[in-house]
């Protein structure tokens, strides 16, 4: 009965198709008449107005009952995340920016950065190199500086009230170099006279070494 209420004969569609948003395909309405946008996760749904089954979607209708109408929902029961208002299936792999790639896994999501964090030392042909935002890139870029721009922006930074001349960086320390007994932990840090990045190293000892076995005297 709701099928002969809602489906028309003959059918009168647009004789254009509607231009459908990214990501939501043309399709037949529910009365197999005329071509609609599908409608997609967490939008609203109805006899007529189908899902997007090619993403597994169906018309969930639970929520009908509250008075809040039916949405597109998955049709099993897997668990997906939701990062900045968007939900994505599990083991669905995503970009939130150009920098991240992020794969949601059992409800949460892990990220890997795209962009490298490679640390870049003082040379003789860059003695001060900067990373920078550069215009229509999305990774930071090493530039080489002139070294009268370096030490005038030094002297600004410069305070009698500060511990260092700029904002702190500098990567963990690193294992102690020696299992046993005295060794070298070394890092890449800012924090001297001239904010210049250079590597750093201190002494550690994760414990003792075993005293070695006392000689025992020759028997004949």
């Amino acid at each position: 009965q709701v099928c002969a209420q809602l489906c028309r004969r003959p059918c009168y569609c647009p004789w254009v198709p509607p231009r459908c948003p990214r990501g939501s395909p043309l399709v037949l309405d529910g009365c197999g008449c005329c071509k609609i946008c599908a409608r997609r996760l967490g939008e609203p749904c109805d006899f007529l107005h189908v899902c997007d089954q090619s993403q597994g979607l169906v018309c969930d209708y639970s929520t009908a009952s509250a008075g809040t109408g039916a949405t597109c929902n998955f049709e099993d029961d897997e668990e997906g995340c939701e990062v900045n208002g968007r939900v994505y299936r599990d083991g669905e792999v995503f970009q939130p920016s150009c920098k991240i790639q992020c794969q949601c896994l059992d409800g949460g999501f892990n990220c890997i950065p795209l962009c490298q964090e490679d640390v870049r030392l003082p040379t003789p042909d860059c003695p001060y190199p900067r990373r920078v935002e550069i215009p229509g890139k999305c990774c930071p870029e090493w530039i080489c500086e002139a070294q009268d721009q370096h030490l005038l922006r030094d002297a600004r930074a410069v305070s009698p009230l500060l511990p260092y001349p700029c904002r702190e960086w500098g990567t963990e320390w690193s294992a102690c170099s020696a299992t046993c007994g005295v060794g070298f932990a070394t890092r890449v840090s800012n924090q001297n006279r001239y904010c210049r990045l250079e590597t750093q190293r201190r002494l550690c000892m994760l414990r003792p070494c075993p005293a070695p076995p006392a000689a025992f005297p020759a028997v004949s």
